[in-house]
């Protein structure tokens, strides 16, 4: 599963960063084949949108979740250790 994160937009509308995590699965063969379907997806934005310039789509995998699962885990560790002493 992949859930989108953030949409930067170039200021002329012509390239976005799409940031993405994912639930499972390779990040790196997940944003090549985004990167792969990019055209395809960004010819239905075009079908959809009332815009005059549909941005270039560009997909990079956002480390964001993971570091926050890994501090949270250091967090309890570390609240574990203190109880323990206490």
């Amino acid at each position: 599963m992949v859930t989108l994160h953030a949409v930067e937009v170039s200021a002329d509308y012509a390239h976005a960063k799409v940031f993405f995590s994912l639930l499972v699965g390779d990040p790196q063969e997940c944003e090549e084949a985004l990167n792969e379907a990019a055209g395809f997806l960004r010819n239905g934005l075009f079908k959809r949108l009332q815009i005059h310039t549909v941005p270039t789509l560009h997909f990079h995998f956002d480390r964001t979740t993971e570091r926050a699962a890994e501090l949270n885990m250091l967090i309890n560790q570390a609240n574990a250790t203190r109880a323990k002493d206490d």
